[in-house]
């Protein structure tokens, strides 16, 4: 069975706890790093990823983006959006539509 994960800033991720999700804290890229690949060969199927620690780990994104697992959504954090997860939203609808719908 596949797991679900959250990454990210202790204050933004913690909530996620509560639903039931396996919460991983980092502060920085380079923390997080380490735990992003550790996830990814466990067997985590989705994982959820702060936008702002997503900034400093795009060779790990890219690296991941055409793999089957895992899937790697970025959500905002404390800090409010980036807008780094719609525009990742709307090129993955693009390559599957062909077109820009959103």
């Amino acid at each position: 069975m596949y797991k679900i994960a959250v990454l990210g800033d202790k204050d933004s991720v913690l909530g996620f706890r509560a639903l039931g999700l396996d919460v991983f804290s980092a502060d920085s890229a380079e923390q997080a790093r380490p735990i992003l690949h550790r996830l990814a060969r466990e067997g985590y199927a989705i994982i959820y990823l702060t936008e702002q620690l997503a900034t400093g780990l795009s060779a790990e994104m890219a690296r991941y983006k055409d793999e089957l697992t895992p899937a790697i959504i970025l959500i905002p954090g404390k800090e409010g959006s980036l807008g780094i997860g719609m525009e990742n939203i709307k090129t993955a609808v693009e390559r599957a539509v062909g077109a820009d719908i959103l």
